[in-house]
């Protein structure tokens, strides 16, 4: 049976929510990861969302981060944040710590997980990381060490499990149109792609380049200078999934659709990451 699984950071959802319950509309995936919501799960627009016949899961958080499940089918075992008692705040976005407000449980809201269908599906807003040498890219770097004893502490690889979200990593020099441009930058930097091989090495396949080997497929462009209309990008939004989700892939795509758009539709930085399964 074909399962779709789709991630996509909508860098604010009360501002793209036309598009989202509009590409909820025409795509109906299975399980649908959302990142960046910038807002509290509270304001968050569950009502219009299951108007299109879908549920939601939402670790929300005032102005900041927030991540959310998104499917027509039951979402089951929600948990929400890594679980692991830590509260560091990662100040991963660059904005003044003072400033940030904690969420609910003094963890910045970050990860979701769920059962959808028989797979376990976690939504993942990694951090950023402000810069090579700074706090925030140690804190980026220790939350993925995190999440990476979260998995060897409470899963198998062997477990049906996908791992999609903004990880804030190309993982590769062909995961960037001008690799020479983002050389140690703290997308690129070698700490952070050894960090996110380390996850992936954990047991999952990148089901994206497991359909794309030749890379020159991105996901982000900055707003600024031309990036989309240069193509100027980086494939730092991903879907990873273990061995008996991924020998099930059938393609992967990026919805570059979502990235156009006018001055007063303006659309997110990030475009949806799509894969489909044969489950």
């Amino acid at each position: 049976m074909a399962m779709r699984i789709a991630t996509w950071n909508v860098n604010s959802v009360k501002a793209r929510r036309d598009r989202l319950i509009a590409w909820l509309r025409q795509h109906r995936p299975d399980a649908l990861c959302l990142q960046e919501l910038k807002t509290t799960a509270e304001a968050y627009p569950a009502e219009e969302v299951r108007a299109q016949g879908f549920d939601s899961a939402v670790f929300g958080q005032k102005a900041y981060n927030g991540v959310a499940l998104i499917s027509p089918h039951e979402i089951e075992g929600v948990v929400r944040g890594l679980g692991d008692g830590a509260a560091a705040r990662t100040g991963g976005n660059g904005e003044d710590e003072a400033a940030k407000p904690p969420s609910s449980n003094n963890e910045e809201a970050r990860l979701i997980r769920g059962e959808i269908r028989g797979v376990i599906v976690f939504s993942a807003y990694f951090p950023n990381g402000r810069s090579v040498g700074t706090p925030p890219y140690a804190g980026k770097l220790a939350w993925m060490g995190r999440l990476l004893n979260l998995l060897e502490d409470r899963f198998d690889p062997k477990d049906p499990l996908v791992l999609a979200g903004d990880f804030n990593v190309a993982p590769h020099d062909s995961d960037a149109k001008n690799p020479e441009k983002w050389a140690g930058s703290v997308l690129c930097h070698a700490g952070a792609r050894e960090a996110l091989e380390r996850i992936r090495a954990w047991g999952f396949v990148d089901v994206v380049r497991k359909h794309n080997p030749e890379g020159g497929l991105y996901s982000w462009w900055d707003y600024r200078q031309l990036g989309f209309p240069k193509n100027d990008g980086l494939r730092i939004d991903h879907v990873f999934a273990t061995a008996p989700v991924a020998e099930a892939s059938v393609g992967a795509w990026v919805d570059r659709n979502q990235r156009k758009g006018a001055k007063t539709d303006k659309p997110s930085d990030h475009a949806p990451v799509v894969a489909d399964f044969d489950l």
